[in-house]
């Protein structure tokens, strides 16, 4: 539906604003939903063409009972697009509208200058309209439950991606590199034709001769294995290699291409909202709020950066960080001359007066991800400012206490937490395991065990796609083991590394 005139009069306003300021951002088509509209097209990811699926179903019953309790309001959302689809809440207040569309071009400006999202596929709109419709046709050929049966399990592999390297591109499909031309010649023979043959005994002894032929025969063996190097991507590993039906594939690489699409958002989700909410208030409180707004204002804008429990507001460290940025690049607080410094009373007044704090935290925006942007900007000023300290909990005293306010602890036990999204580091290593056609995984450990009950669930959708059984090397406890599943039964066994022999006949 289209705007209200009084809606369309705020939006233009709040549009120019946005200009002014800097803003660069794409087109917004902003529609207004209703609170159980913006519920089912939340637990579509925001796309109502989304593909049917009992998953998105369950989202919209847990969302909705939330709302009905209130336990949460959704007042916004935006599609990283071109043009970008924005949804507002009906019955709204004005401020609350002013507040969305400035936290929305805010959103479309970091979308559209943000590095790790310039590989997205900018009308994914129509591709997700796209995908559903191949998956509709996939279900009228073979049937509800087995479609849903396989897309369940390719949903539940949909972070064992590559989240680094997405600009590879979201298609999977035909990217196998065609093998290459080995030579089998012996390596003994490279220079047989210049060397006399009364010399070949001293120049080639008959104990470098066979260490030789073993060594090229391990090198030989080598090239062959798939893949040659540990692969961060399961899913594109999967579609190029897994034993499926070219429908089934068509599914792993639809739900590939979707994580890879949503994977900057989860990467960069404490600076695009940490940005847009800088914005908003930066607009509303100097350009688009009246005199008696402002009280309404705060008290709303206060809601979106309060502190929950024991879990961090991407809100509101997202905002504070960018503030601090802004002001140290103002007041020059940066640099070796201020690393060195240790007086602190000049440090509690140094101003040189720069004024490059709006110019540098545009410069932020538009290269850094969540992980380089904490590592780089988080200092222990601003840790000591915002109270930001490690939880633990103890069972003598029956809850949570404060566990470390030492800024390397509270800094790692951060990085680590969004690191990855948290998730487990999984490579393949071996198509072949135990020359049974066997696919074998290793978990980069990181000082952290797999959960059993996770490890469980997903090596049993991994064995439903390969067709065969499926295994883990990890550290449990401190010692290494496998955890295999082969698509009925799961199972643990420790791992004994396997000598790599060469027989004497292959070498020949």
């Amino acid at each position: 539906m289209s705007l209200p005139l009084r809606l369309w009069n705020i939006k233009e306003d709040i549009r120019k604003f946005a200009r002014d300021y800097g803003l660069d951002f794409f087109d917004v088509v902003f529609e207004v939903v209703s609170n159980d509209k913006i519920n089912e097209i939340a637990a579509y990811g925001g796309f109502p063409v989304r593909y049917p699926h009992w998953r998105f179903g369950m989202d919209y019953e847990r969302m909705a009972k939330s709302h009905l309790y209130g336990l949460h309001k959704i007042y916004e959302m935006v599609i990283n697009n071109d043009p970008c689809y924005a949804y507002l809440v009906e019955g709204s207040s004005d401020i609350d509208y002013k507040l969305v569309m400035a936290h929305v071009y805010a959103h479309s400006d970091f979308f559209k200058r943000n590095m790790w999202f310039s590989h997205t596929n900018r009308k994914m709109m129509d591709e997700m309209a796209n995908h559903a419709t191949r998956v509709r046709r996939y279900v009228d050929r073979y049937g509800t439950d087995r479609v849903e049966r396989f897309v369940d399990a390719c949903l539940s592999l949909d972070n064992l991606i590559d989240y680094h390297f997405p600009q590879s591109g979201a298609r999977a499909r035909d990217e196998k590199k065609p093998e290459e031309d080995i030579s089998d010649a012996q390596p003994e023979h490279r220079f047989a034709a210049r060397t006399p043959e009364y010399m070949e005994s001293y120049l080639y002894p008959k104990e470098y001769v066979d260490a030789a032929r073993k060594k090229h025969a391990r090198e030989l063996k080598k090239t062959k294995k798939v893949p040659q190097a540990p692969e961060k991507d399961v899913l594109a590993f999967l579609v190029n290699y897994a034993p499926l039906e070219e429908w089934e594939r068509d599914i792993v690489s639809i739900v590939r291409e979707e994580a890879l699409y949503f994977a900057p958002q989860g990467q960069t989700k404490i600076m695009n909202e940490g940005w847009a909410a800088y914005w908003h208030s930066k607009i509303l409180t100097e350009k688009a709020l009246t005199s008696a707004e402002i009280v309404d204002f705060a008290d709303h804008h206060s809601m979106a950066v309060a502190i929950h429990g024991f879990q961090i507001n991407p809100y509101k460290l997202g905002l504070e960080l960018f503030r601090d940025i802004e002001d140290r690049y103002d007041r020059g607080r940066f640099g070796k001359e201020w690393d060195e410094c240790r007086d602190q009373r000049a440090r509690a007044f140094w101003d040189r007066k720069l004024g490059q704090g709006r110019e540098r935290i545009f410069q932020v925006r538009a290269i850094y991800n969540d992980v380089s942007f904490l590592d780089e900007f988080l200092t222990p000023q601003f840790c000591i400012d915002h109270k930001l300290f490690t939880w633990t909990y103890k069972e003598e005293y029956d809850r949570y206490v404060i566990d470390s306010t030492q800024f390397e602890k509270v800094k790692d036990t951060l990085l680590s937490s969004i690191t990855n999204f948290g998730h487990p580091t999984i490579h393949v290593v071996d198509s072949n395991f135990r020359n049974r056609g066997e696919l074998l995984l290793k978990h980069v450990h990181e000082s952290r065990d797999l959960d059993v009950k996770y490890a469980r669930e997903v090596l049993a959708s991994l064995a439903l796609i390969w067709r065969r059984p499926v295994h883990v090397l990890t550290l449990a406890a401190g010692r290494e083991e496998i955890w295999s599943h082969n698509g009925k039964e799961f199972g643990s066994e420790k791992y004994t590394p396997e000598e790599e022999t060469v027989d004497e006949e292959e070498s020949k």
